[in-house]
């Protein structure tokens, strides 16, 4: 099998033209960085990095409030590569400095769980997005190190990956567990191309094989009844025997793409072969013609072939 060796050029090489493409663009940078910046303070998922919250204060912190910031923060780097802004850097900067500073000695870098619940660290990860969390951030770094040339974020995020590589895996000892909300799968791969540090890949490539191995660590080792069942997490089966897409849609197509990356990494033609399968069954049979993805909206879900209802009930998902 010939994998494909076609990645995407950098932004800060790329000169936005097309009269559609540059005007949301420029939306992004004037309205929507801004605002997202704004909620982000006003909410408080920015000060939860102070790890000062105590069990009474107002702004407790959600498990997947670092998604959010993540999620801003690699928007910003990506702004600011095509439109240098020098207050808005330092804005990043500052924001990246404070994420930094709430790294635990070990590596562990969440706000939810370093302040409200710390005991409880991998004790859910079916429900708890801690690795979830930890991808996005992980993004993030990459974004301002690819993008800015900021190295510091990426350290510290190479640290975070390094101590979840020392917590998972199938060596004894280690956690055979895998995110309940995938996302790190694809992170550890750019964290992989920017770094060439093998054991980003080797860890990917260990998240995508383990899912949906016998016993399922959701419901046989962490025992959770899960909505739907594990297919609802995609994790009914091992992923190189599904062939269509099923379950969270948004869950599943972060789980697809690092499984094609991984699949062209490491050779694999096995698990390539499965992620074609299931972006034929997407693209053919599961999609809006919008590009919209996932049909019911409760449980925001894949149902079934061509099952794609127009109205209030839809759910479409475009992230």
């Amino acid at each position: 099998m010939i994998f494909c060796n076609f990645t995407s050029p950098p932004l800060n090489r790329i000169t936005p033209t097309d009269n559609l493409m540059r005007t949301r663009i420029e939306t992004c940078k004037t309205s929507t960085i801004p605002s997202s910046l704004a909620k982000c303070y006003e909410t408080g998922r920015i000060d939860a990095f102070k790890r000062t919250w105590k069990e009474g204060d107002p702004g407790k912190p959600h498990i997947f409030w670092d998604s959010d910031v993540a999620k801003v923060l690699e928007g910003v780097a990506n702004i600011l590569a095509l439109y240098p802004d020098s207050e808005l850097e330092k804005q990043y900067d500052d924001i990246v400095e404070l994420i930094i500073s709430s790294q635990e000695p070990d590596g562990y870098l969440n706000s939810y769980f370093t302040v409200v619940e710390p005991e409880r660290r991998w004790e859910n990860l079916c429900n708890d997005h801690e690795l979830y969390c930890a991808g996005h951030l992980i993004e993030a770094a990459v974004a301002g190190y690819e993008l800015l040339g900021k190295k510091k974020f990426l350290d510290a995020m190479c640290r975070y990956a390094d101590y979840i590589d020392s917590v998972f895996g199938r060596e004894e000892g280690k956690k055979r567990g895998y995110p309940g909300h995938e996302e790190l799968e694809l992170a550890l791969i750019r964290l992989y191309n920017a770094t060439g540090r093998k054991k980003y890949l080797d860890l990917a490539e260990y998240f995508v094989n383990e899912r949906g191995q016998s016993p399922n660590y959701f419901t046989e080792v962490e025992h959770h009844e899960i909505f739907g069942g594990p297919i609802y997490q995609q994790a009914h089966i091992p992923l190189r025997e599904q062939r269509e897409a099923v379950g969270h849609a948004v869950r599943a197509v972060y789980l697809y793409s690092g499984a094609a990356d991984v699949a062209r990494y490491t050779n694999d033609g096995e698990l390539f072969a499965a992620c074609e399968a299931i972006m034929a069954n997407i693209v053919n049979r599961r999609m809006y013609i919008t590009g919209g993805i996932g049909t019911s909206f409760v449980g925001e879900t894949f149902t079934q072939d061509y099952d794609l209802p127009v109205g209030t009930m839809m759910y479409a998902e475009s992230c």
